[in-house]
């Protein structure tokens, strides 16, 4: 997330050469990746959905930002 960021409430995702944007909500995606690597990326929206929007509202009010951990 970047303090630049603007609504709906998302994060970017990133694998090799593919970028994605993810609605935090609703898991809506905006652009290409991998069906392997995109499920992954769901699955640990599912996880920290509460954790992405703590980090949204920090966005929101430009504070800073906490490590949210990775899939193991």
């Amino acid at each position: 997330m970047l303090w630049r960021e603007h609504r709906p409430p998302h994060f970017h995702a990133k694998y090799g050469d593919d970028e994605i944007t993810v609605e935090i909500e609703s898991g809506n995606v905006n652009g290409n990746m991998s069906k392997r690597a995109l499920n992954l990326v769901q699955e640990w929206r599912e996880l920290h959905k509460e954790d992405l929007i703590r980090e949204w509202e920090l966005v929101e009010r430009k504070k800073s930002l906490f490590p949210i951990r990775p899939l193991e």
